[in-house]
């Protein structure tokens, strides 16, 4: 039994280290799968599992604890800025400014609520207690990437062994923040007198007016005189509107038109266009036919094509010459889950799904050239991951010297590599760098980091947390944790709602986006049937995550260094 003694005891072994983390996490992961109300604590708890460790003495080397927390925050806020890069400019289109603009107020709120209750509650001769309240903030807005932001900046102030244990205040805030964001979602409900049927409905009239996105197919027949003899191009000029001809009939013959393609008299076209557009095309090129392509020559295919070459990455439609080389046609491309216009100047990237339309044998050429096999995308592109933490690291290890404070201004690790992962994500295909990861890849590494962090934060924690709760300021870091949750969602839900009369589904995933809270937005899709509170999550979570470290680090280095 003695070496069983020793594998528990001898804290410098690798044993004990593997042994201490496959616990923590395996218990910590358990654990959090428990609900309470139908809402659970998710991965989270892994950090409660370690403070647990910690404070009975089951415990590691600091300097291996730090170096392990250190790796598993740069793992997740890479992954996290992989992830949301390519859409990170696209969130602020189509209303997504506004939603932007309110989620930033809200961050903005929680800080200022934050340092209100700080001023109020606690001893501001106390160097600790702010650096505390910072922990209390991202506990109370469930955000794990800040708290980790937070804590790599406060290393650069305080000197080794003098670190806040920021994770005592974000452990008392976290479970009452879960809560506390869908609490206030719901007051937020009544506040405004919603009648959820009333929304529901109100998202199906949106849909079925929203016909400038919706595709339309028809088929015409060229009646118009003045068409004789013109180009495919020249009716787009004429016209000014999108649309696709992916087939034209002429004279018993089917081709795959190209810009240069000339329209005769009688010929028969397969035409792909927005809703709103069908009538004035249709008045103007002809009336619309029932036509069975299969009848007339050789079979037409619409085939979805899967971008697996890394040859194709960064290439645009244009330079590809599918309707002039292949004859095939591409009407639209789907990337990370949204149907995007099929224009020539569209660059392509790796995970890309494009539908393209011609006969068969050409559509089979295409999808040979384009890969076309998911195999290639189950294998993450590790060498593109480590090369841009390379860049993360350097980046954020760049000194900004700002007068009046103590020390440079850092990105760390945890702003370098997340601005460098949102870049890559967005940019990299120009630079050949294949970016794409399958959503399982992505969510196994980000919740590796995540683990190793939130295990390594609670076990050198776990020392003091329960002087903190039980001897200390634990049930302020509750009490005003709570505040930091509820106020700017009661004001900014509100806001959104009286002010700038959005849907309070969208209202709701916004609130859960701002908070990068996934209870609360699952809360909001157990309510509603259709997408909007995703798309309100989805829209501010990219600039939301972004804020939420970047506010981190700029309130420990300007604040808590003075």
């Amino acid at each position: 039994m003695e070496w069983l003694i020793a594998l528990f005891t001898t804290t410098d072994s690798i044993a004990h280290i593997a042994l201490l983390y496959a616990i923590v996490i395996a218990v910590g992961v358990y654990l959090g799968k428990i609900k309470l109300g139908g809402i659970s604590l998710g991965v989270t708890f892994v950090l409660f599992a370690g403070i647990a460790a910690g404070h009975v003495g089951f415990t590691a080397p600091t300097n291996i604890l730090s170096f392990i927390q250190d790796f598993g925050l740069i793992l997740f806020v890479f992954m996290i800025g992989l992830q949301v890069g390519p859409g990170f400019l696209e969130s602020f289109r189509k209303g997504g400014v506004t939603l932007n603009a309110l989620s930033a107020c809200m961050i903005l709120l929680n800080i200022a609520v934050m340092f209100a209750c700080y001023f109020i509650f606690f001893d501001t001769s106390d160097h600790n207690n702010l650096p505390m309240m910072v922990g209390t903030l991202y506990g109370a807005v469930t955000n794990t990437p800040g708290l980790g932001a937070a804590n790599e900046a406060l290393s650069t102030i305080f000197p080794a062994g003098q670190v806040p244990q920021i994770a005592n205040g974000y452990a008392c805030a976290y479970p009452l923040g879960v809560l506390g964001i869908i609490g206030a979602t719901i007051a937020v409900r009544y506040i405004c007198r919603v009648k959820l049927e009333s929304e529901e409905k109100k998202l199906e009239e949106e849909e079925a007016e929203n016909t400038a996105v919706k595709p339309y197919m028809m088929h015409l027949k060229v009646t118009n005189s003045y068409l004789e003899d013109r180009t495919v191009e020249q009716v787009h000029e004429f016209l000014n509107r999108d649309f696709v001809c992916t087939r034209i009939l002429h004279e018993g013959h089917v081709t795959i038109p190209t810009g240069e393609s000339r329209l005769h008299m009688g010929d028969l076209l397969f035409i792909v266009c927005a809703e709103d557009d069908a009538e004035p095309i249709n008045a103007f090129i002809g009336p619309e036919i029932e036509v069975d392509w299969n009848e007339q020559g050789e079979p037409m295919v619409s085939k979805r094509i899967l971008v697996t070459r890394s040859s194709i990455n960064g290439k645009t439609l244009g330079q590809m010459h599918l309707p002039s080389v292949y004859g095939v046609n591409v009407t639209r491309v789907t990337r990370q889950g949204m149907d995007i216009f099929a224009s020539p100047s569209l660059a392509l990237q790796v995970g890309d799904r494009i539908m393209a339309v011609g006969p068969e044998n050409a559509v089979n050429r295409v999808a040979s050239v384009m890969g076309n096999s998911i195999k290639r995308l189950e294998a993450p592109n590790i060498a593109t991951i480590f090369v841009g933490i390379i860049l993360g690291i350097i980046f954020g290890s760049l000194p900004f010297a700002i007068h009046g404070i103590p020390v440079p201004i850092k990105l760390g690790i945890a702003g370098g590599p997340l601005i460098i992962a949102i870049l890559i994500g967005r940019y990299g295909y120009k630079f050949h760098l294949v970016t794409y990861t399958t959503t399982s890849a992505n969510m196994m590494l980000r919740e590796i980091g995540l683990v190793l962090f939130l295990a390594s934060v609670g076990v050198k924690a776990g020392n003091s947390f329960w002087d903190t709760v039980a001897q200390g300021d634990g049930l302020k870091y509750v009490f005003t944790g709570f505040l930091i949750t509820i106020i700017p969602i009661l004001v900014i839900g509100t806001i959104a709602r009286m002010k700038y009369k959005f849907n309070y589904f969208t209202i709701m995933g916004m609130l859960a986006g701002t908070c990068t809270d996934p209870p609360a937005l699952a809360y909001a899709n157990s309510l509603c049937s259709k997408e909007a509170p995703a798309v309100g999550y989805s829209t501010v979570y990219p600039l939301s995550m972004f804020l939420r470290i970047f506010t981190a680090q700029i309130i420990v280095l300007f604040f808590c260094g003075l």
